[in-house]
């Protein structure tokens, strides 16, 4: 879908929906704040992408999201490139998602140089990760990926536990089948580990004003991650809006992610276009004065 055919969708949806056009899109001014599109630099990583990522796991698990169940494969993969189409090519995946043919199907659409891919892995052994490195290759259908994480990680003793897949993903960087690696912590004691291994260059973090399904505490997790962002890591915030409990206060949230300059990037999961809609116009209003 063209930027074109992706405007005409969503003004014919809205107007559907009671909207005016001055509602839909306001001026085509760029307002101050922070924009989705804004291209930044994760860290050391050398990787240049969006300042927002399309997250395509709102509640997934066991190889289904809200994305993949509500969208399907056409409705994803459209949506992605129309995220592209608007300068957001950053693209948050998973295994345990199931969203990995919605990717493949973008891609034939999109240049695979325009867009920025994470994904992520269950497996802990070397044998493990490296078999998920071929299978996520060929069912995204591309030849390398931009960032891989150990997903989901709760153990404190991680970077012992989980040393065979480190050390596969390492070797996948080396040989140019990665671009990056790190983790996404699921408990305190894994966040602060990760915060110190050197290993990690990656890490997707749960942060909200509310402390919604974070690791701990606000003022908690904040000293965690400003001690990992010292330590030259790439932080992307998740859990933006504490798992949907935060809808009522989205300018808070938003701002709360603008005004911590560890944070590097966000991953929002979005379900339809009126929501892509909606963040473009609500991020850079909501942080002009951070």
């Amino acid at each position: 879908m063209n930027r074109r055919n992706f405007l005409k969708y969503t003004l014919a949806g809205s107007l559907a929906a009671g909207f005016l056009p001055s509602q839909i899109y306001g001026n085509n001014t760029r307002t101050k704040g922070l924009h989705p599109s804004d291209v930044i630099e994760l860290g050391n990583t050398g990787i240049r992408t969006s300042r927002m990522a399309i997250g395509t796991g709102t509640s997934g698990f066991g190889g289904s999201s809200n994305q993949t169940r509500q969208l399907g494969i056409k409705g994803l993969s459209d949506m992605l490139e129309a995220g592209v189409d608007e300068g957001v090519t950053f693209w948050d995946s998973a295994d345990q998602y199931g969203s990995h043919p919605h990717l493949k199907k973008a891609l034939e659409r999109v240049p695979r140089e325009k867009v920025t891919i994470l994904t992520k892995t269950t497996s802990e052994t070397k044998e493990g990760v490296k078999a998920d490195l071929d299978r996520f290759r060929k069912e995204l259908g591309t030849d390398y990926l931009d960032i891989v994480l150990l997903h989901a990680v709760t153990d404190p003793n991680w970077p012992t536990s989980h040393r065979g897949g480190m050390e596969a993903l390492s070797e996948a960087r080396e040989n140019g089948i990665v671009r990056a690696h790190g983790i996404s912590c699921h408990s305190i004691g894994a966040l602060r580990a990760a915060a110190e291994e050197p290993w990690v260059m990656v890490d997707l973090a749960r942060f909200n004003p509310a402390g919604v399904r974070m690791d701990d505490d606000v003022p908690t997790v904040t000293k965690v991650l400003q001690r990992m962002k010292d330590n030259g890591k790439a932080i992307i915030g998740m859990k933006v809006y504490g798992a949907g409990r935060l809808v009522d206060n989205k300018n808070e949230a938003l701002r709360f992610q603008a005004k911590h300059s560890f944070i590097d990037a966000f991953t929002l999961g979005i379900q339809s276009y009126e929501q892509f809609q909606d963040i473009q116009k609500r991020l850079p209003r909501a942080t002009a004065m951070v």
